[in-house]
């Protein structure tokens, strides 16, 4: 046998070993290898791939990038953008995964890699493709039908979304989170739901994110059936097991309010007048705000974005391994900042090239004063709405995506009325000290009742001539890769207005707590 056939069989057999989740033996392998041909592409895929696997997303990025010097391989160019994603890279990223693409990717697994890179990176149109050709090719994988179910339900093809995550749960019965995606495509009924389904898979679980999605469909149903006390009570349930990260986040969450409020100072002289920045509470109507805007011809959507404040950790240079901290912020207070917004308008415009856009990142609330003082002339948005319905959405909803370490505070009802109280006392705080060309709140309430008066309220705040394909936006076709994915989509509606009263008695606790934390609640 050849040098070049022991070689060759020498990193099949890694290869194989990686699939089968042996890495160690694996490596050693790559290494054995690379004694012998110190410049071998494959043996640095391979390496790269297990630092992939391992979280060492850094380690993988520079072995992938090695790997690349020796020619274009699509699975490495895969393995590189899931790497630089997971750096919070987004640019970069989808460069490597078109790069991928265009190389000519075939199997199921790097498609579907290129797939999860582009979701990441908000672009869930783009994903459809690869995520298609990878359950075409591979059509038993469960996790290859669930990505392709959820790209599906954020482009607004419910349906086939629905038959999808169907067919990932048939495949696998322990694809506890298709199964729960299920009943959030559309209203349940008593007649057509997943009740015996959901209750078996929750009681045979104890799994806590299981146990936390499958409660969650529940209480969505239960709620659908007008059984609001029987929704709570699955709420309760569905939280229990993960409870304690609320109780932990509390403290942490108030010092951060409080971290926040010191950010305020001088800004730079210019910058950003075509940032528009939608923040608030999740659930408040930040989507529907979004939509209103980039209904509009002039303004175009950049996603939920994580780059301020990736930006704002990488100048600051703190030791934290978080990037919303109070240790940040207090750095952040003394920088010139004028970089950190010029680096952000560049992110942007290589993301969705220049002009006008609306970045609805709700955490951003708390950067508020730094962005200010970042890029000055960019317009902030503040979602507001009443206290037990505001409450009731965010411990309603599981939310997720970036950050989703930050809603912690939604797994408990009274860390949830603590963390509405914060952020009052933060949004009054910007009130008081951002000029108000350049800050502004709305009220969901106020929206719904009169839309088209707040939407020109809206239009005008962010300075270009009103347009009336504003107020429709629900024909808006663009991705919606939020919890309001299905409600932005149909004409505006008011039951969601006052919707705390349906439960009654059973929400006397919230009320309770946010009167203890001195939030008047009006009948």
């Amino acid at each position: 046998m050849s040098d070049a056939a022991v070689t060759s069989e020498r990193l099949a057999k890694a290869e194989t070993l990686i699939t089968l989740g042996k890495h160690q033996d694996a490596h050693a392998l790559c290494v054995s290898e690379l004694a012998d041909r110190p410049d071998n592409p494959l043996a640095f895929y391979l390496l790269g791939v297990i630092a992939n696997e391992h979280g060492a997303y850094a380690k993988g990025a520079e072995l992938l990038g090695t790997a690349l010097r020796g020619g274009d391989d699509p699975r490495a160019h895969a393995q590189l953008a899931r790497a630089l994603s997971h750096l919070h890279r987004p640019n970069e990223a989808r460069a490597a995964a078109e790069r991928a693409l265009a190389c000519g990717a075939k199997d199921a697994h790097t498609l579907d890699t290129i797939g999860v890179v582009l979701s990441r990176a908000g672009l869930h149109e783009a994903a459809l493709q690869p995520f298609a050709r990878a359950v075409a090719l591979t059509p038993d994988n469960t996790s290859f039908q669930f990505n392709y179910a959820a790209s599906l339900q954020f482009s607004g093809r419910f349906a086939d979304a629905e038959a999808a995550y169907r067919r990932a749960y048939a495949l696998d019965r322990n694809a506890f989170r298709a199964l729960a995606a299920i009943p959030h495509l559309r209203k349940q009924t008593t007649t057509d739901n997943l009740v015996g389904e959901l209750k078996h898979a929750f009681e045979n679980t104890q799994d806590a994110t299981h146990r936390l999605h499958l409660g969650h469909a529940l209480a969505k149903t239960f709620e659908d059936f007008g059984q609001y006390e029987e929704s709570l009570r699955w709420l309760h349930a569905a939280k229990d097991g993960v409870k304690h990260k609320a109780l932990a986040a509390a403290a942490r969450d108030q010092a951060l309010f409080v971290a926040a409020r010191r950010t305020i100072g001088s800004a730079a002289p210019t910058g950003g007048s075509d940032a528009v920045f939608v923040v608030g509470l999740p659930r408040t109507g930040t989507t529907l705000t979004e939509r209103i805007l980039t209904s509009h011809p002039e303004i175009k959507a950049a996603g939920e974005l994580g780059d301020f404040g990736l930006l704002i950790k990488r100048a600051a240079k703190t030791a934290s391994p978080f990037v919303l901290d109070p240790e940040t912020f207090d750095a952040a207070a003394h920088l010139d900042l004028a970089p950190v917004g010029a680096a952000y308008l560049q992110g942007v415009a290589q993301r969705i090239g220049g002009g006008r856009f609306v970045d609805k990142m709700p955490l951003n609330a708390l950067y508020a004063g730094l962005i200010h003082r970042a890029l000055p002339d960019a317009r902030i948005i503040c979602l507001k709405r009443n206290p037990m319905d505001s409450c009731l959405s965010n411990y309603r909803q599981l939310l997720a995506g970036a950050g989703a370490s930050s809603y912690d505070y939604t797994f408990d009802l009274e860390t949830t009325a603590a963390y509405y109280a914060g952020f009052e006392a933060l949004t009054a705080h910007w009130r008081a000290h951002l000029p108000a060309d350049r800050y502004t709140e709305v009220h969901y309430e106020d929206l719904v009742a009169d839309l088209e008066t707040q939407a020109r309220r809206l239009i005008d705040f962010v300075g270009v001539a009103w347009d009336p394909r504003c107020i429709a936006f629900h024909e808006n076709a663009a991705p919606v890769a939020t919890a309001s994915s299905v409600q932005v989509r149909s004409p505006l509606y008011a039951s969601a207005i006052g919707r705390w009263r349906r439960y009654g008695d059973a929400l006397r606790p919230l009320r309770e707590a946010l009167e203890r934390h001195g939030i008047a609640v009006q009948e």
